[in-house]
């Protein structure tokens, strides 16, 4: 059963980078695009995402109940040692979730609606980045995990394990990612004359992911980061970094010829090769300290726990799949025959 617990966690965490990356990523293409881009950018989004946004963060919710009841040691030190950037990221969430509402249900619409644009592209782009840094903080080796908190500064056990330059690079690899899924979803989405538009931010996206992913690899050597260090021998992480870069000749293709299933399928599955890529290079230690390394398996909660949780997993996942798909079937997020 812990098996099962395992695989419904890797699950959540997929679709969270996809569903909520695409979503977070919104935002992003809409800062990074000029004055009449974002009036168009901003109708897009709304039509396509806005009756499901809500919906996406339901799996950063699972993720966070499997870690808390299953992997409860693994929990607290997340929740301890990296407080700041995760309390940074629900804030990230709360913000943009307000601006959104309140930018397009405001019944009375003044300059505060310039304001609320502001805070959901701000907080769109800034909260991937936070989360990136989280995960970047679990795998640079700078956390410290100790009971002698005298011995140690505020800053090098609660701010240098996720402020640092690895993690900030993590973070804008992550907000990347988001901009990138983003741009292919809305280019079948956007009318015809605007869908060239997010061909080109598709492209200079697909570039943006490339370039700090070398980044990224290129500085963990520098400075001989563990993680990096492995990533780059492990045989495994390599084959499927290696297919994941083949298919960019594809999805370049698809992106030029507008062709959004394929488009969308390729980016989905190049994110989803990049994240195994990254779990397996150190599981099941998923968390690098300075002096040792932490293992999900061995954090794992009692047996009698773990059967409770796995079985209550799989009964709400018979609930609640269907349930979502027939919301994004409903709203026409799901057009599997269309091409």
């Amino acid at each position: 059963m812990l098996y099962v617990v395992l695989l419904f966690l890797m699950i959540s965490l997929l679709l969270y980078v996809i569903l909520a990356g695409a979503d977070f990523g919104a935002g992003i293409v809409e800062l990074f695009s000029t004055k009449k881009s974002q009036q168009i950018t901003k109708k897009t989004v709304y039509r396509v995402m806005g009756p499901v946004w809500e919906a996406n963060h339901i799996w950063i919710i699972i993720l966070v109940v499997i870690l808390w009841v299953g992997f409860p040691e693994f929990y607290n030190v997340l929740t301890v040692y990296l407080h700041i950037p995760l309390t940074l990221v629900l804030l990230g969430i709360t913000m943009r979730g307000v601006a959104f509402v309140f930018r397009h249900y405001d019944a009375y619409k003044d300059k505060s609606q310039i304001l609320y644009d502001w805070m959901f592209r701000i907080s769109s782009f800034l909260t991937p980045i936070f989360l990136g840094m989280t995960a970047g903080s679990m795998l640079s080796g700078e956390l410290i995990i100790t009971q002698d908190y005298e011995g140690f500064t505020f800053y090098e056990l609660f701010i240098k394990p996720w402020f640092n330059g690895f993690s900030i690079l993590i973070g804008l690899f992550f907000a990347s990612l988001c901009t990138f899924l983003t741009s292919i979803l809305l280019i079948g989405e956007a009318e015809g004359t605007d869908r060239p538009i997010y061909v080109k931010k598709s492209r200079n996206a697909t570039i943006a992911v490339i370039l700090l992913g070398f980044i990224v690899l290129s500085y963990g050597l520098i400075y001989n980061i563990v993680f990096v260090t492995e990533f780059l021998k492990n045989p495994y992480t390599i084959s499927l970094v290696l297919l994941s870069a083949v298919l960019i000749f594809p999805l370049l293709k698809s992106i030029k010829q507008a062709r959004k299933i394929i488009s969308r399928s390729l980016a989905g599955l190049q994110v989803v090769l990049i994240l195994i890529a990254a779990i397996v290079t150190h599981f099941p230690n998923l968390i690098i300290t300075s002096n040792s390394q932490i293992s999900i398996l061995e954090t794992a909660a009692v047996d009698e726990a773990i059967n409770v949780l796995g079985m209550s997993l799989i009964i709400g996942g018979l609930i609640i799949l269907p349930g979502l798909f027939h919301l994004f079937k409903s709203f026409k997020m799901i057009k599997v025959l269309e091409k």
